[in-house]
């Protein structure tokens, strides 16, 4: 890793922190970072000593979206079609939504346009006091990409996520809390450290039952409550038949922290 890679990766403890770098583009992403993202994605899903990965942006701001003065766009050579391109973005953001473990994102600065669907793509959104959020699309004469049209309404509900794309506003930290768009704002001399602390406290925890619960929770729209408890009851299964769950169990009759190890 060299201070010259648009995408920084560095491993501590089980917590993976995957930091978009392009600093003077505010991180506009262009098809490098884009291709790092993929490639790093899908090796923190397959990587067991990966429990928690955190997204950030570099030099004050998370990714103030996609860089169109790039001539590969999003992804593909030059000269490809548009939809090739934009294809390749939802490979990206699906191998986000699949990572089998807690993903974080920790947001400074803007978060706009495929920079907010970066972030929604997240399993919890941290952000500091001066981070700022925009579905910015329809002020750029575009519609909602990133996955954007799929998370918001799961997120806000359909009236809420049509006021952010229609009118494309930006949103200060608070007005993002207001709409459900993150789970927490904090001072931006603590985003750091709270991060850390529930990154830390993610990595301890029991990477077989947090993947199941990851999972049960994205399926939970797509199925009905009886799936659900049959889905429910499957995953339960697997647990109690881990040596994860037994740790947990002697640390309950013991009177202390277990100690998980992903087994």
């Amino acid at each position: 890793m060299s201070s010259g890679d648009v995408v920084l990766v560095e491993r501590d403890a089980g917590v993976v922190s995957v930091t978009l770098n392009r600093p003077e583009r505010k991180n506009a992403a262009n098809g490098l970072v884009w291709q790092r993202l993929a490639e790093t994605f899908r090796e923190v899903a397959g990587r067991s000593s990966d429990r928690v990965m955190v997204v950030t942006g570099a030099g004050g701001a998370f990714c103030s979206g996609a860089d169109i003065s790039d001539p590969s766009g999003v992804g593909g050579e030059p000269g490809d079609p548009h939809i090739v391109r934009m294809r390749f973005l939802g490979e990206v953001m699906l191998a986000l939504r699949q990572v089998p473990k807690p993903t974080i994102a920790k947001v400074r600065g803007v978060a706009a346009g495929a920079g907010i669907s970066l972030a929604l793509g997240c399993d919890l959104i941290v952000a500091s006091d001066g981070a700022r959020f925009s579905e910015i699309f329809a002020k750029r004469g575009l519609s909602l990409d990133g996955g954007s049209s799929w998370l918001l309404p799961r997120m806000v509900g359909l009236h809420r996520a049509k006021e952010l794309a229609f009118f494309a506003e930006m949103l200060s930290a608070e007005e993002a809390a207001g709409f459900g768009l993150v789970n927490r704002v904090v001072p931006d001399a603590e985003l750091d450290s709270f991060v850390d602390g529930w990154a830390r406290k993610l990595a301890a925890g029991p990477p077989v039952a947090l993947s199941m619960t990851k999972t049960l929770l994205d399926n939970s729209f797509a199925v009905s409550m009886a799936q659900a408890l049959e889905d429910e009851a499957r995953c339960q299964a697997v647990n109690f038949a881990t040596a994860d769950t037994g740790e947990a169990m002697r640390a309950f009759a013991e009177k202390r922290e277990p100690r998980f190890e992903g087994r």
